[in-house]
This record gives C-alpha cells, structure tokens and sequence, in this order.
C-alpha cells in the first residue's frame, strides 16, 4: 500500500477543464491588485494607449502591462525578460491577466514610455491609504539612502579620480620604460621579444594617457565636474564606510511613525540631504492630507535655512543640531554652557556674567550678531576654560529663535531619533533587499524615479495587507 500523496498522470485527460479562478484563493493578493488597477481611471492618470488606434497591430491594454509590472514588484521579479517568462508559466500571472503573454520588448517599453503615470499610480494609492485613516498621528520620518545606479565606478569620473589615474599610468609608463632599457641591454632572442611585449604595453598606455587627458577637459566642463559614462546621471557619493563611496542615486522618503508606510518619496542625485527636509515634509503633509505634521530627521539635514522655511507651513521639524566646534576636546566650555534669555536678549556665561549684543553685526550678510562683554573677561578666572581669546564672542544667527524652538520639541521628545531610526529605516532595508541589494535596472534620473514608485507602491500594498488584511483592503478599493 503505497503512503505517499500522488500526483495526476499528466497524459490524463480531464472531461471538464479547469477553471483557472479556482487557482487563486479569496485572500491573495493578486486581487487586490486586480481590484486596485481597474478601480483607476488610466486616461486621466496619462497613460499611453487607452484609446486604442484603428489601425494597425491591436496593442495591450495599459491595465494589463501596469498589472504585470505592480505583480513582478510585490514578488521580487523586476527584469522584463523575467516577467515575459512568469507571465507564460506563472498561474497568478495566467489569472490576473488573461492569459495574456507580452514579449519583453513590450513591457519594458510600457515602463519608459509611462513614468510620470507610474508614479501617480502610487500617488493614487497613498491616497487610499489617507481615506481609511492610516496618517492620523501625523508623524512622519525622513531619511535618504544610496542606491547603486547601472554605471560602474570606473566608468565614473571626478577631478580627483581622473588625476589619480593619469598619475597610475604615468608610473605604470615608467616602470615599462625601465624594464624596456634594461631588456635592449641584453643579447637574446628572449629579451627580444620582451621588448616587444613592453614596447605594446606602453603604446596602449599611452593611448590611454591621452583618453584620460581628454576626460579630463569633459570633467572640467560639466557643471558639477562629474561624469558618468553608463548612466549619465549617476554620480559618485560618499557612503558610511571610511574612503568609499557608491556611484547611484540619493532616494528620499518620508514613512508615517504609526503604521510605517511611504507617504512620499524623491530621487535625487545630490549625495547630500541639507537641503532636502522642507521640500519631503511639504510632500508628506500634502500626501497624508494633514494641516500639522511634525517631521522627524537625523543631523545630515540640520540646515537654519530649511528649518526656517518651515516656519508657519504646518510642518514642525526635528532636527539633532550638528556639533562642529572643538572646543570640547580642547577643555573649553562649549556653546551650550552660555545660557541665552529672549526676553533681555542676552547670554549668561559659566561665571554668570552676561553677554550683550554688538551695535554691529559680525558677517557681510547682515545675519549674524555678535554677544559678548567688554570688560569681564580681563578678570574671569574661568577665562582659560572658556576661551583663548581676549575676549569670549558667541555669534548669533537672526534667526536662531527658529532653531531654539525645534531644541525645545527636541526636549519635549526625547525619544524622537529613537522612533525616527525605528521608522524609517526598515522600508529602505526592505525594499535593498528585495532588490537583492543590487543596482537600478534602469538609466536616467527619470526611469529610475520611476523604478522607484514602482518599489514604494509594492511595498505600501503589502504593508496595508499585513495591517488590515486583503477582505477589508478590496472593500475599501471597491468602496
């Protein structure tokens, strides 16, 4: 008696066939992402080929390609040439399109010729999410991490990369030169055709020496003195590890604190994020639909100016300040030991002496005022502590009552960088490693933003799923 499950012979015939709904259980997600796409009004949104030409080919139907694309994202499987084969043999992908089998070259194109629509797409869905009332806190954490773009560090050029090279080919060149002199002052056959070798090895050296003094001239043109040779905007950044860096793209989201999902997102190619806090808490407030959020962030994008544009927009941030001066290490008392008063506009030293303001301010731009005192500091015995100057000058942005304002929500949340890292952090883990922690698939700042929206919309999908489940999340597409 045989005790394993056995399988159907495959040479049976059935006498009905079977119905390929019943593959696909009440609870997958495949409906939802039925449900969500057809809910959408593709036309408005602007994407190509939802009026159907009367000639010709007939084409696919953008809902088909959109749908192919939002399931390869959900299920880790981004290449187009992959999709082209799931899309022949995988039973979800039968259901959800038809049976439908676009070649690679379609897919692909849909997703070039469409990114703007793409990333309305995943507008669309945050928008869902603000109707069943998933933003309500009103928290939301900022953060930027580096993607790998197609192009190879060394097909990436910067001043000092490029210096760098021609200074290896000129040793490199010297080296053969030597070892060329010293194979013409020996009588062989062997050193012969030595000298041979090194005289094509320095020929083809230097013929690179002059592609190099030629990408020389096109790094000294381009406005930022980069460039990049695969993938042209893609430029070279610094990351966490000491003396290296990563050539790719600068990606910016704004998670909410409560359920951890991506309000809003931004490709940049700037491996910086000072100037980048204003402009992602404006998208997040206008995503989630709230009046007042407040936005958490780490110091890389503590900058007085950015803060300042929040001021009065309904977006209260929360920024660690970035402490540059020395003077601790030094045994000198730091900024924070002065004591400063609003209300008699002055500082409070360590010995309790009080540091006025100057008639004139201390900087060309006129925003800088300058406190200090004109004659304690001659005796204060805690000078030695305090400064080596004659006298102990604390600078004063005009604007610094900006900054004392987010310090005082800073203290009034003492856990907000504990809940900013626990936050937002893990949709960037996530999403690298569904990427496989490998690069973009796409060139161009465009295409990659919208490889992107592509990667935040699969994961808000599966997030919402695991928060509320696929029964009420289709109820509240098909509301």
């Amino acid at each position: 008696m045989k005790r394993f499950v056995e399988g159907e012979d495959r040479l049976q015939g059935a006498l009905l066939p079977h119905c390929l709904d019943d593959y696909v259980t009440e609870n997958n997600p495949v409906r939802v992402i039925e449900a969500f796409i057809d809910e959408l009004d593709l036309g408005i949104l602007g994407f190509e080929g939802v009026v159907p030409e009367t000639t010709g080919r007939p084409a696919y139907h953008p809902a088909t390609l959109l749908k192919i694309y939002l399931y390869g994202y959900l299920n880790r499987v981004q290449s187009s040439r992959r999709l082209e084969r799931e899309a022949q043999r995988n039973t979800e992908l039968m259901w959800l399109t038809g049976r439908l089998a676009p070649d690679f070259k379609t897919i692909a194109d849909f997703r070039k010729n469409n990114g703007g629509s793409i990333r309305a797409v995943c507008s669309q869905f945050v928008v869902l999410c603000r109707q069943l009332g998933l933003f309500t806190r009103a928290v939301f954490a900022i953060d930027g991490s580096k993607f790998k773009a197609v192009n190879n560090r060394d097909k990436n050029y910067t001043v000092a990369k490029v210096t760098g090279r021609m200074e290896q080919v000129n040793a490199s060149i010297a080296r053969y030169l030597r070892a060329l002199d010293q194979a013409d002052r020996e009588e062989s056959d062997i050193a012969e055709s030595k000298s041979d070798r090194l005289k094509e090895k320095i020929a083809g050296l230097r013929r690179q020496m002059q592609a190099l003094k030629a990408m020389e001239q096109r790094v000294h043109d381009a406005p930022d003195q980069q460039v990049s040779l695969t993938d042209p905007d893609a430029r070279s950044m610094a990351t966490s590890g000491k003396g290296t860096a990563t050539v790719g793209y600068n990606v910016q989201i704004a998670v909410d604190a409560e359920h951890h999902l991506i309000v809003a997102h931004e490709v940049t190619n700037q491996g910086y994020d000072r100037h980048q806090l204003a402009p992602m808490a404006f998208k997040a407030r206008q995503a989630a639909g709230c009046k007042q959020i407040t936005a958490l962030a780490d110091r890389g994008y503590f900058n007085g100016d950015q803060v300042l544009s929040c001021e009065g927009t309904g977006v209260a941030p929360i920024v660690p300040k970035t402490l540059t001066s020395s003077s601790a290490k030094r045994g000198l008392f730091t900024r924070q030991d002065f004591i400063y008063n609003a209300e008699k506009d002055h500082y409070t030293c360590p010995a309790g002496e009080h540091l006025t303001r100057g008639l004139v301010r201390s900087d060309r731009r006129g925003d800088l005022d300058q406190y200090r005192h004109l004659t304690a500091c001659f005796t204060c015995p805690l000078k030695p502590k305090c400064t080596p100057d004659k006298l102990k000058r604390i600078k004063r942005w005009k604007h610094e009552h900006v900054l004392d304002a987010m310090q005082a929500r800073l203290d009034r949340m003492p856990d907000a960088m504990g809940v900013r890292r626990q936050t937002v952090e893990h949709p960037f883990g996530t999403i690298k490693a569904w990427m496989r922690s490998t690069h973009f698939l796409t060139r161009t700042l465009k295409r990659v933003s919208t490889e992107m929206s592509l990667h935040v919309l699969a994961y808000n999908i599966k997030r919402v799923i695991a928060i509320i489940g696929v029964g009420p999340l289709l109820q509240a597409i098909r509301a």
